[in-house]
């Protein structure tokens, strides 16, 4: 009974390897990322608004931050991929970086400008979830580091 569950946990390893092993193994990494930092967002909003809203699961802000999610495990996959030291990842590391400061700063201040508009106007509802918190970004970025770590180990 115990062989044939390794040998099936052993089939399911190698087709998951396979599949990571090709040329898109970084951008599949970072595509997981954002689609599970997505998914999270939408349960979590469900779980602490007591209901579900759809629009969390391919809208922006929120907890976790799945732009994070996604720049920090491409960082992360690329560094596995190239090499700590080559100049690819000192790239994605300095446009994550980019990413990580827009979703604070820019992102942030007009998610905060939204809901002091949409107070005052009666006529037109401005989208409030846009930036990010710091600890929203801070979970997103290191559940992408999470899966980059993850995904190549496997």
């Amino acid at each position: 009974m115990h062989g044939s569950y390794w040998r099936r946990r052993s089939r399911v390893h190698s087709g998951l390897s396979r599949l990571l092993n090709d040329s898109n193994r970084v951008l599949i990494t970072a595509i997981l990322a954002v689609a599970s930092a997505q998914l999270m967002k939408f349960v979590i909003y469900a779980w602490y608004k007591k209901r579900p809203r759809l629009e969390r699961l391919i809208g922006s802000g929120g907890m976790p931050s799945s732009h994070s999610a996604m720049v920090s495990a491409l960082s992360t996959a690329m560094g596995f991929q190239t090499g700590w030291q080559s100049p690819m990842f000192a790239v994605s590391c300095v446009l994550g970086f980019i990413v990580l400061y827009d979703a604070i700063g820019v992102r942030r201040t007009v998610g905060l400008q939204s809901k002091y508009l949409n107070r005052m106007s009666d006529s037109e509802e401005f989208p409030e979830f846009v930036g990010h918190t710091p600890v929203e970004v801070l979970m997103g970025a290191l559940w992408g580091v999470f899966l980059g770590i993850l995904l190549y180990r496997i």
